[in-house]
């Protein structure tokens, strides 16, 4: 068991909400729905601030099935955090106010860092910011339409190292009334690949002191989060892969702001319990057990990661498509083990130097916006 040491408790003020620990779920693409956000509310104690996966503006104003799904949260949560993916600002604009005059949610987020390339040859994503004028639209139409609600965004470092966007980008973000910003400290073309840039995190927060800032990049561990905060001055950090397999992770976020307790060291037999528990939210959140444990079986390799679980119990495992398999295979396991040393490690998609797809003559003119509109918006939402 690790015993924290005290350290100094912070609030971070998104708009009228106050959260503390200054702790952000980073939204994730097929991860961060209802069930997962659950998990991790319980293991905080509802301390945070828990953001939906992407929801593309079209499918919202459009009312897609799957995305009217995906916008749903469980009445214990609070703040309601949405985030939103668009590259039109009309139809950004629409998606706003719909989400304001249904109250729908609390926090709007807004994706400029998604570096995947069906998202990124539309313009969108993290290739958006490089186009000043049409990121300036977006944040305009999303801010004036808010009303009240609080508007962020995540962004990244920018394109690739020659095409580094992300202190206009904040600069213009304060100046059309964003309410904070988190930056991934890597670019696009690194996709997940390398070590986040922590000092641009610094860099961001010095250019534009009028607002919080959130960092976010390769935090494994709750020490990690910490000395984020410490090393570049920040005001609060996302997490994202760190917690993948991991929700626990959420509680020791709080036990290290507060200076109030041990990290998380489970047993498999500890683990086991979680991941029958998440396979049956997600059940119950779709209305089909075998569906829900089919869309639980991305999660086994990141809950059993450093654990000594043979290859063929592992694919058995990601095979399932019941709770009473998923039974039986976890009885099977050697559930004494203890928490693995250095099974705190990179989880998730590590792939980098990648050349980022864009449209035809993205980056002739950062200031030439023509040819990107509506067509561009994605018609379903999840990344």
């Amino acid at each position: 068991m690790t015993t924290l040491a005290p350290s100094t408790s912070s609030m971070l003020r998104i708009g009228p909400h106050a959260v503390q620990p200054p702790v952000v779920l980073a939204p994730m693409a097929g991860i961060t729905n209802a069930p997962f956000r659950t998990l991790c509310r319980e293991f905080s104690g509802g301390k945070g601030l828990f953001v939906s996966e992407m929801i593309t503006t079209r499918a919202l104003v459009e009312r897609n099935e799957k995305t009217m799904q995906l916008i749903h949260f469980d009445e214990t949560e609070t703040p309601r955090s949405i985030q939103l993916y668009g590259v039109d600002p009309a139809t950004v604009g629409k998606a706003v106010r719909m989400i304001v005059d249904e109250n729908l949610a609390d926090h709007i987020d807004l994706n400029f860092g998604c570096p995947v390339p069906k998202v990124t040859r539309k313009g969108g994503g993290s290739a958006l910011p490089y186009k000043r004028p049409l990121l300036r639209a977006i944040l305009h139409e999303a801010v004036t339409g808010a009303g009240d609600l609080p508007v962020t965004m995540k962004m990244r470092k920018g394109i690739d190292d020659d095409h580094i966007t992300y202190l206009d980008a904040g600069r213009i973000a304060v100046e059309e009334g964003v309410t904070a910003i988190a930056l991934h400290g890597r670019t696009a073309a690194q996709h997940y690949g390398g070590t986040a840039d922590w000092d641009a995190i610094a860099r961001l927060k010095e250019h534009v002191p009028e607002i919080p800032v959130l960092g976010n990049g390769d935090i494994w561990s709750a020490d990690d989060a910490l000395r984020m905060m410490r090393e570049t001055g920040c005001d609060g950090v996302v997490v994202g892969r760190g917690c993948l397999g991991r929700p626990w992770l959420f509680g020791d976020l709080v036990a290290g702001f507060e200076g109030t307790g041990t990290y998380a060291t489970p047993t498999l037999k500890e683990v086991a319990v979680v991941m029958r528990r998440h396979a049956e939210l997600l059940g119950e959140w779709i209305g089909d057990e075998a569906r829900g444990v089919i869309d639980f079986r991305k999660h086994v390799a990141w809950y059993l990661k450093g654990f000594s679980v043979g290859s063929e119990m592992r694919k058995k495992l990601a095979i399932t498509s019941s709770l009473a398999e998923i039974d039986a295979h976890l009885s099977e396991l050697d559930l004494d083990q203890p928490w693995p040393v250095g099974a705190d490690g990179p989880r998730g998609r590590t792939s980098g130097n990648n050349r980022v797809v864009l449209p035809d003559g993205w980056l002739k003119d950062p200031y030439d916006c023509a040819g990107v509109g509506a067509d561009a918006e994605l018609d379903t939402s999840g990344g």
